[in-house]
């Protein structure tokens, strides 16, 4: 037997119960965990958000830790390339992934995340950067394209993954916003740069907020919580903001899933329109990649669309 499928079959009973695990807390039902069999008989499970099922014109998912073929602390769909990873291995991780989707890797476009809010837009002509060749541009969170057959790709192990589907002038987005990017307000910055490429209006947008770290999870500094105090808190105390907990000793538990929803309400989204996955990255490192639950010792989970 190949070596990979050895491995593969090895963990095979590990994520049978990681899964179930995952349907428990899945209470909110807001999540799709589906387990793709490829054509090689491998099977890649990957997340699927129910309300983004609905809109038949994209297709879209976001990757968990399973189903690849990378070892150790990679264990096992590691999509990244800079952290010391096989990198033989991590573009077959890709390849399952596209194919998984309907695509192939080829076709993916990939961000350069630097905790910037700089959206970009890209068409067929970048289809492969990031995966089967060199990335020409840095500094660069959110992708946007209205061409079919063009999938974006961004990257997380506790940031919030953004997505937007603007269903009327059949344009996408996705975004990576961690505490950086939630306080400058990606999610506005990336409708701004749909509105302004495609004529998209926030209310017609569908939105999505991902997998990541959540609010018993994520400690923060004093430092870090004035920067939410002076942009989302809704009293003068920060101590009964419903974004921020005080813990004692100058630390705080902060809600990047609430500040995001925030964002998108404000820059006009529907709240009906969006979908929160309330699942953690930090909670589950068996499912998926987490960077403080694993002391930076991880690779990267992925979040992809793409128009049909």
């Amino acid at each position: 037997m190949d070596k990979n499928m050895q491995a593969e079959n090895i963990h095979k009973n590990v994520d049978e119960i990681t899964i179930n695990d995952f349907v428990a807390k899945n209470d909110k039902d807001v999540l799709e965990l589906k387990k793709h069999v490829l054509s090689s008989g491998s099977v890649v499970p990957l997340l699927h958000f129910r309300k983004l099922n609905e809109l038949s014109m994209i297709e879209h998912c976001f990757t968990t830790r399973l189903g690849g073929l990378s070892e150790g602390m990679f264990e096992s769909l590691n999509l990244s390339f800079t952290r010391g990873d096989d990198e033989k291995k991590v573009l077959e991780n890709y390849k399952r992934v596209a194919e998984a989707i309907g695509a192939e890797a080829g076709q993916i476009v990939t961000t350069d995340q630097t905790h910037t809010t700089n959206v970009l837009r890209v068409g067929k002509k970048q289809c492969g950067i990031g995966v089967t060749r060199k990335r020409p541009y840095t500094d660069v969170d959110g992708l946007i394209t209205n061409e079919p057959n063009v999938v974006l790709a961004t990257f997380y192990a506790d940031c919030v993954p953004l997505y937007f589907v603007d269903p009327v002038h059949r344009a996408i987005g996705l975004s990576h916003s961690g505490w950086r990017g939630t306080v400058n307000r990606m999610g506005k910055q990336t409708l701004i740069a749909m509105n302004r490429e495609f004529g998209t209006e926030a209310h017609d947008v569908i939105a999505a907020i991902g997998p990541s770290i959540c609010q018993d999870c994520y400690e923060i500094s004093q430092d870090v919580a004035e920067h939410f105090v002076d942009e989302f808190a809704t009293t003068d105390d920060p101590h009964a903001s419903d974004i921020l907990l005080y813990k004692g000793d100058g630390k705080y538990q902060l809600n990047l899933w609430e500040c995001n929803r925030r964002v998108l309400v404000e820059a006009g989204v529907q709240e009906d329109n969006i979908a929160i996955s309330n699942i953690c990255t930090c909670c589950n490192p068996s499912l998926l990649f987490s960077h403080r639950a694993s002391h930076g010792k991880r690779g990267n989970l992925g979040a992809f669309m793409f128009l049909k």
